[in-house]
């Protein structure tokens, strides 16, 4: 099968929609597909007849003028978070172009559950893989070692992390948010001035995007992780910290929560900072406790597909 994955560029950006569409891409190759990324809705006029193009939803505001073209080919639809309840142009490229779509494929459960509440359509499911990871030995010292990943933008929650840590003075830890700034500047200013006045500045570090190398050495030092997310479509930063065997203490927007069992972590309502934070008390001060949640998430980590076999069944949903 020879593919087309059209993409927002640029694909080599840090999301995890671009991580998602990087991995499916090598994945189908591994199965004996011709897959190919292309950035950007002017190649499609002109892709051969033989090739299959399969739109990115984020991309889909860059095809409202192409809606004609679309109509007159099989075109397949990958959607990484819902399109109705988004404003601006990319849920009005969405509402309009979703009847055109010959297929449309979810990354998780919850994304196809809205997006089959919204339109009235099939909706097949392709769960992100997850690499083989090591384990991450912790951080081994004095204080506890927490991790959350994720653009500094309002939906990834870090406000509501800051304020549920801040209750925590008593407590040895620090916390390294991993995340472009750059999206939200207003939001990720705040941010910063929200742990100056919860006076946690000295704990907290804003390592904003950071080079492979530097995040694998922060994965490996990580004794908690931390994401106090709104929506996630699938949350495959929690995967990653399951799959290294890393306690995960997250709130439980959108398919979040269904990655994370009471063994593995601890799961909130979004927006609950006071029960996150009663639940991260537990995992910074008991060792043991954190010891045997990890030897969970560790378990549980490895029972995640990974990407040869979430490419074959891509390639099977088309």
């Amino acid at each position: 099968m020879r593919i087309a994955l059209l993409v927002p560029a640029p694909l080599h950006a840090v999301s995890g929609g671009n991580a998602y569409d990087r991995a499916l891409l090598d994945g189908l190759r591994a199965a004996g597909h011709e897959a190919q990324a292309i950035e950007g809705a002017a190649a499609f006029d002109s892709l051969p007849a033989d090739v299959l193009p399969v739109i990115d939803g984020r991309a889909l505001p860059a095809f409202i003028d192409r809606a004609a073209a679309m109509a007159a080919r099989r075109t397949i639809g990958l959607l990484h978070h819902p399109i109705a309840p988004e404003s601006g142009a990319t849920g009005a490229a969405g509402r309009s172009l979703m009847p055109l779509l010959s297929r449309v494929i979810a990354t998780s459960h919850a994304v196809a559950a809205q997006l089959a509440a919204d339109f009235g359509i099939d909706v097949a499911v392709v769960e992100p893989g997850t690499a083989d990871l090591p384990r991450s030995p912790g951080s081994g010292g004095p204080d506890c070692a927490i991790l959350s990943v994720g653009a500094l933008v309002p939906r990834k929650g870090h406000d509501v992390l800051l304020r549920a840590l801040g209750k925590l003075f008593d407590l040895n830890w620090h916390l390294t948010i991993v995340g472009s700034a750059g999206r939200d500047p207003v939001h990720a200013h705040a941010l910063q001035a929200l742990a100056e006045r919860l006076g946690i500045t000295r704990r907290v570090s804003f390592a904003g995007e950071v080079a492979p190398a530097r995040l694998e050495s922060l994965w490996r030092g990580a004794d908690i992780f931390a994401l106090a997310t709104y929506w996630e479509g699938y949350g495959t930063t929690i995967a990653e910290a399951l799959k290294r065997g890393i306690p995960v203490a997250i709130t439980a927007g959108g398919g979040a929560g269904a990655l994370v069992t009471p063994l593995s972590g601890v799961v909130c309502a979004p927006g609950d900072e006071v029960t996150l934070s009663k639940s991260l008390r537990r995992l910074i001060f008991d060792r043991d406790l954190r010891r045997t949640t990890a030897d969970a998430a560790w378990a549980e980590g490895q029972a995640l597909p990974d990407w040869p076999s979430q490419g074959r069944l891509f390639a099977a949903a088309l």
